[in-house]
């Protein structure tokens, strides 16, 4: 729509899609933030998550990714959120992103066997971070990787989508919109109900 910035249309975009993956009943963990039907962080909400796109050893290259990106320290991450089952679910959704995501955990599994003979799970933390700090950071950036930082910047997209679009993330955030009423809140301005004395921002 005319007067509507790219962002604004890919938050409206992304909340679509989170909405409509919420009903599928095949997660383990994520769930929609606005589900108000499920509580708790880690409450299952299924059976054991059966990937619907990756094979066994894609989707724990995913599951790995998205906790190095939203790790775990302190706080929920992305692993308690659900993020990897979320991935899965949008990408068997989308044809179009499909190929990138295939070819980019085969791109990370050779670097990594290039780099230290195994596959990039098998790695130790401090070495899948070798791998994906030029991928990720503009002063690390190496020739002859295009491929994998295009690749790491739509993971990244995504796990950063699954992560806020659920429970657990707006959890993490004290988002309001999770809170219940019993009552609409009332304005705490009474003495100023038509807002004429707020300070001008």
């Amino acid at each position: 729509m005319a007067g509507q910035s790219v962002e604004r249309r890919e938050v409206l975009r992304v909340m679509a899609m989170a909405a409509a993956a919420s009903a599928f009943p095949g997660f383990e963990r994520w769930v929609f933030a606005h589900d108000h039907k499920r509580t708790g962080a880690a409450q299952s909400v299924g059976g054991a998550y059966k990937p619907l796109f990756f094979s066994r050893e894609e989707y724990a290259t995913v599951g790995c990714l998205t906790e190095l990106i939203i790790p775990s320290d302190g706080s929920p991450g992305a692993r308690e959120a659900g993020v990897s089952e979320f991935i899965d679910f949008m990408v068997a959704s989308d044809r179009n992103v499909q190929f990138q995501f295939r070819y980019g955990l085969t791109w990370l599994n050779t670097q990594a066997s290039l780099l230290y003979g195994a596959s990039f799970t098998d790695l130790n933390s401090a070495q899948q971070i070798e791998i994906l700090k030029p991928l990720a950071y503009k002063n690390y950036y190496r020739s002859g990787e295009g491929e994998g930082r295009g690749f790491f910047k739509l993971i990244r997209q995504y796990t950063v989508m699954g992560f806020y679009t659920s429970r657990v993330g707006l959890e993490h955030m004290e988002h309001p919109g999770l809170k219940f009423y019993s009552e609409s809140p009332g304005c705490p301005h009474r003495d100023d109900p038509e807002h004429r004395r707020l300070p001008q921002v």
